[in-house]
């Protein structure tokens, strides 16, 4: 199988660490697309993902499959045996999705919106609107002091488990360095926890 991906963008990183965390990089061949180049924008990708975005996975049978948590989910549920990472049990799995929806609206979102409109980095296939993007890159910070306070006294975000949601959180912080948004000094208990999750080998993947 193949994933078409933009190495420095966020969203393929984010299928690459949920990939390494279970131990599949290895069975994938990635595919590098520039999207400055408009190589997203071809007929060819368009027939992949008609939302002309990375990451999309190509099946060995042509099936084609995008979304970064689609993706992810499909190795899942493909492979329940191997460090399950989108909750275990009812409760577990509920609070996993909880996670992720927040992080997806409230964090990876904005953090978006900031670069492409403070930017100009797509200003030949969008109208950077620079206000708009001021004002989500200060949604940002609020949700880096939001993270900070929930995880005092937790070792993960989801309790005592590493799951997805720390590997979208951590990737989006990161990327975040492009906005120069960045963990502050007093957001320590968001220190501490970055710290534990770049020390983990798929943070390198």
């Amino acid at each position: 199988m193949k994933i078409f991906e933009t190495r420095t963008a966020p969203n393929p990183r984010r299928v690459r660490m949920f990939l390494a965390e279970k131990d599949l990089l290895d069975g994938v061949e990635f595919v590098q697309i520039d999207l400055q180049k408009g190589e997203n924008l071809t007929p060819e990708f368009t027939a992949m993902n008609p939302m002309k975005k990375v990451p999309v996975m190509e099946l060995d049978d042509g099936t084609c499959i995008a979304e970064t948590m689609a993706i992810c989910r499909y190795f899942e549920e493909l492979h329940p045996d191997r460090t399950p990472l989108l909750g275990e049990g009812a409760l577990g799995r509920a609070q996993v999705e909880q996670w992720l929806r927040w992080i997806e609206l409230f964090f990876f979102l904005p953090t978006g919106m900031c670069f492409q409109h403070t930017t100009g980095y797509f200003k030949d296939r969008m109208n950077p609107v620079r206000e708009w993007g001021e004002e989500c890159g200060r949604n940002v910070s609020k949700f880096f002091h939001f993270l900070n306070k929930h995880l005092e006294g937790r070792e993960y975000i989801c309790g005592d488990q590493f799951t997805a949601a720390d590997i979208n959180a951590f990737t989006t912080i990161d990327f975040n360095k492009v906005n120069d948004i960045r963990i502050q000094p007093d957001q320590t208990h968001l220190r501490a926890w970055y710290d534990r999750i770049k020390a983990r080998p798929s943070a390198a993947a």
